[in-house]
């Protein structure tokens, strides 16, 4: 059977002796002062599991130190128990608004106070127990949420960035496709038409768009992705032969992200597609 540790103060010597006396099998019994500073070392260095304040007609001043020693007890979360008869117990509770834990009214055994106490002690450690147990499966909860979270950004981290390459020449389609498929996900469509159906389903992070197409050509094609509030952040690129000043002007009124000449060197396709997507 486990012994708790009791420290006992008050004016009732007789109440204390019998802790030290005839429960000694079931407390280890410490005794101090009503002086604050003497109780708040002993709680320090003994620490209790429970403290006694053993009554006999105790003056209001020690009745009221007893509040801040309450204070001191709870920050540790040890029980505060009054031992004293009606009187001492009434005045107490008045005094004090009654913030004792247990109150235990004499006469009573000496059996019959061992028993109440430790019947408090173990109900208070199930109970203490069970909020520590709760807080350890809240706390692994919490983990395994971050853990889920962190896993989840990871996840978007190597999430391999998209690319839809729109160009009527199906040779360069095959030829854009090889330089990129290693580093991206690459899809293509050979009109401006098919590039704008792929829009409506699915999602891309850039678009490589020829700039001379017959139905739909580039611009005609960029001013419907800016148009549509889907997708008018979408970065875009012109893929052009032309290489007249005039122009390759007026391709960049449209404000793409830029533009690569023809025939696509594999170097200055990859430098681009990076700076743009990171």
């Amino acid at each position: 059977m486990r012994r708790y540790k009791v420290l006992l103060t008050g004016s009732n010597k007789t109440s204390m002796d019998e802790f030290f006396l005839h429960m000694d099998e079931t407390f280890e019994s410490q005794s101090s002062s009503d002086r604050y500073w003497d109780l708040v070392s002993h709680i320090k260095h003994f620490s209790p599991d429970v403290f006694v304040f053993c009554m006999d007609r105790e003056s209001k001043e020690a009745m009221s130190r007893m509040v801040q020693v309450k204070n001191e007890l709870s920050r540790k979360g040890t029980p505060f128990v009054v031992l004293g008869d009606a009187q001492d117990c009434n005045d107490f509770a008045k005094v004090t608004a009654g913030i004792a834990d247990i109150v235990m009214q004499r006469p009573m055994t000496t059996k019959a106070i061992e028993s109440k106490i430790v019947s408090f002690l173990r109900k208070f450690e199930r109970i203490e127990g069970e909020a520590q147990e709760e807080g350890r499966r809240r706390e692994a909860e919490e983990r395994q949420r971050m853990q889920e979270i962190q896993e989840m950004l990871e996840d978007g981290e190597k999430r391999r960035k998209h690319i839809l390459v729109v160009d009527d020449d199906v040779r360069m389609l095959r030829v854009i496709k090889e330089h990129l498929h290693k580093s991206y996900d690459v899809a293509t469509a050979i009109n401006g038409k098919l590039a704008l159906k792929f829009l409506e389903t699915k999602q891309t992070d850039l678009i490589l768009l020829d700039y001379v197409m017959p139905e739909e050509d580039g611009p005609s094609v960029l001013r419907k992705i800016h148009e549509n509030p889907m997708t008018q952040d979408l970065p875009v690129v012109f893929l052009t032969g032309m290489t007249d000043g005039n122009k390759i002007r007026e391709a960049l009124s449209e404000k793409p992200q830029g533009y690569l000449l023809k025939p696509i060197e594999k170097a200055k396709l990859m430098d681009t597609v990076e700076k743009i997507l990171g």
